[in-house]
């Protein structure tokens, strides 16, 4: 009687001491449990932060071949021009200085600097140098008609390239200028080449041409 009574009184304090155990050992791997999603829920919200900053990655690029030519530092660069007006950043393209020249005759370079989302397609210097001398000297003496010209060059919107691919599209001089193309390849009236496109300045972009384009 006496060694039943001892043996039911050793598994009474044998399951006394292991239950503590048994419930620190649940505890544990609830922990770890929860501490897996935890870990998976890190893993995720690093992920999700990487994709945006993948996906915001642009090619809104400058492109073309004359793109070249442009400095790479200072006012006439891709950087320097974004900062400034339209016609002040051609001021500061050396590709751009009969432009210049031509928009400064004409009075334009304020009405240019204070618009708003522009598109301009600018000649280069060799784009000028296309014109006889005779017939351009007479055209830069002719304030009236050279305003016709230049606000031609001028859409008054901010075009993407994607928008050149097939547009029409009114300027300033209220006349029409068509484009096509695609990819780094467009022209704008069928005839005029753009050279280096989707130029940023504050106000504008610019697409480079080369050859002037007259109103029809």
């Amino acid at each position: 009687m006496n060694s039943l009574k001892i043996r039911r009184t050793a598994i009474a304090v044998t399951a006394a001491a292991l239950l503590p155990l048994s419930l620190a050992a649940c505890s544990d791997s609830g922990g770890d449990t929860k501490a897996a999603p935890s870990a998976a829920s890190g893993d995720e919200a690093k992920t999700g932060g990487a994709t945006p900053s993948g996906d915001s990655m642009t090619g809104d690029q400058p492109f073309g071949a004359a793109c070249a030519g442009v400095p790479k530092e200072g006012a006439g660069s891709f950087d320097g021009m974004a900062k400034d007006p339209v016609a002040t950043a051609a001021s500061n393209n050396p590709a751009l200085s009969t432009l210049v020249t031509a928009v400064k005759q004409a009075g334009l370079v304020d009405t240019l600097n204070n618009a708003k989302d522009l598109t301009v397609f600018a000649p280069t210097n060799d784009a000028f140098a296309k014109i006889p001398k005779a017939d351009l000297d007479k055209v830069l003496a002719d304030k009236a008609t050279l305003t016709k010209i230049l606000t031609y060059h001028v859409v008054g919107q901010k075009l993407t390239p994607q928008q050149l691919e097939n547009g029409s599209f009114e300027t300033l001089q209220k006349g029409m200028v068509t484009t096509t193309g695609s990819g780094e390849a467009y022209k704008v009236n069928d005839t005029s080449n753009v050279v280096c496109g989707n130029v940023k300045t504050a106000n504008a972009n610019v697409y480079i041409v080369d050859t002037v384009l007259m109103p029809k």
